[in-house]
């Protein structure tokens, strides 16, 4: 097996810190994010609805996913980072993270609410990011069996002539 390339990993832990910063920020703000942007959601969703969005999807669906899209980066980038056995820990590093955001916004944080659906999303935002940093791993993978097998080939080809 070729080293790891150190560059590779060394952008990848800088992404997953900045953007882990970013999602602290965001979580640990003293009040909601969305505070004061209750006609500009409502907006959005009247938008979504005129454009084919069932009238059902509303400010709760909606949050839900947003919660999901925080966190699918960080179930990515976790599992990118570590081996490749080990994937299945991404997910469970995500689900610790998001039990310590809600907890500490329960305990600390008067304006926010903590939610067990918070960290459903959150945690389902994270598998998904792993199942992606799994199919890109295993393509990759494919395609590396692939190219070794296509140079073998060609050596064996080489050496028969």
């Amino acid at each position: 097996m070729p080293p790891k390339s150190r560059l590779r990993e060394s952008l990848g832990v800088i992404t997953l810190i900045v953007y882990g910063l970013i999602v602290l920020l965001a979580t640990m703000w003293p009040t909601p994010l969305d505070q004061g942007y209750s006609s500009s959601i409502d907006s959005l969703l009247a938008v979504l609805h005129r454009n084919g969005i069932p009238g059902w999807f509303g400010y709760g669906k909606l949050e839900f996913l947003a919660n999901v899209a925080m966190f699918l980066p960080i179930g990515f980038l976790v599992s990118m980072l570590l081996p490749a056995r080990a994937w299945w820990v991404s997910p469970i590093i995500c689900i610790a993270a998001s039990i310590g955001i809600e907890v500490t916004q329960s305990l600390f944080l008067s304006a926010r609410f903590a939610t067990l659906m918070d960290v459903v999303a959150n945690t389902c935002g994270a598998l998904a990011g792993a199942l992606i940093a799994i199919a890109i791993r295993s393509a990759v993978y494919q395609r590396d069996q692939k190219v070794i097998a296509r140079a073998l080939w060609q050596a064996s080809a080489a050496r028969g002539n």
